[in-house]
């Protein structure tokens, strides 16, 4: 751990049987990003993920590796390497898939918008983003859903599910992360829907996604079905509190579609 780690960046990236992919994402890691360390959480991988990630930090001073005993899904290895990073003093956390569907190139960028905001999504689906070497199906279903999530919320955040996302520090700690249980989608929906109800400054930057070229997507038709009955009955939470509160007080929440939330525009890649 190097000294100035309250300015740096943490870069976590969960593995679950990632041993093709996860040395080359490392090394981009490490080539296009200064001031910046890794944090390897592994969930146990029968395929030794996990000893390659001891491996890595063996060879790299900035790579770090936390072991979990067993698969506990996206959201909780998020969970860890967020309190793991916040114990040691990291200014932003990053979320970046293993599978080399993130470019390690845009991150500078991203990192760069939280001079002005607290939470930094990486966006396929605001103009300027786009996606490469997906099936419709898969679009579909992505498109479907954050329209979807965008309408039940009643907010204007193109790509909700989207998990290429930096946090600054405050913000993690503001979210109050002691009770999320979502995962996959819904894990990225719920920590964006609670950052915007806390007035959290939100930006969308455009990134190009890169479909996987080696292993198995962990995306199913469980994850996205949990997402949708979560994303459900937030919106209705929340047109209920809404109502309740013009009812009593007759005044309105703050609104969560506006003023927290803008997109860079393309140009600005």
């Amino acid at each position: 751990m190097t000294d100035d780690a309250a300015l740096k960046t943490l870069v976590i990236i969960p593995t679950y049987n990632e041993i093709d992919n996860l040395e080359p994402i490392v090394g981009r890691v490490l080539a296009a990003n200064a001031h910046t360390d890794i944090l390897v959480v592994d969930d146990a991988s029968p395929d030794g993920t996990g000893d390659l990630a001891d491996a890595l930090s063996r060879r790299h001073p900035e790579v770090h590796v936390l072991h979990r005993a067993e698969k506990d899904g996206l959201g909780g290895a998020y969970l860890a390497g967020f309190a793991w990073g916040l114990e040691r003093g990291y200014w932003a956390l990053v979320e970046m898939d293993a599978d080399g569907s993130h470019d390690p190139a845009d991150l500078p960028r991203m990192v760069d918008q939280l001079s002005h905001h607290d939470v930094v999504l990486g966006s396929r689906w605001t103009p300027g983003g786009q996606v490469k070497n997906w099936p419709l199906h898969r679009k579909v279903i992505s498109r479907g859903g954050n329209i979807y999530t965008r309408l039940a919320l009643a907010i204007d955040v193109r790509d909700a599910t989207g998990g290429y996302r930096v946090f600054n520090a405050r913000a993690l700690e503001r979210i109050d992360l002691a009770d999320v249980a979502s995962q996959g989608y819904c894990f990225q929906v719920d920590l964006l829907w609670r950052a915007l109800q806390r007035q959290l400054r939100v930006v969308e930057v455009p990134i190009t996604f890169v479909e996987r070229e080696r292993g198995v997507s962990k995306m199913s038709g469980s994850i996205v079905a949990e997402s949708l009955a979560r994303v459900t009955v937030w919106g209705i939470t929340r047109r209920l509190a809404e109502l309740g509160e013009l009812v009593r007080h007759g005044r309105r929440l703050p609104s969560v579609r506006w003023t927290s939330h803008r997109t860079l525009p393309a140009t600005g890649r």
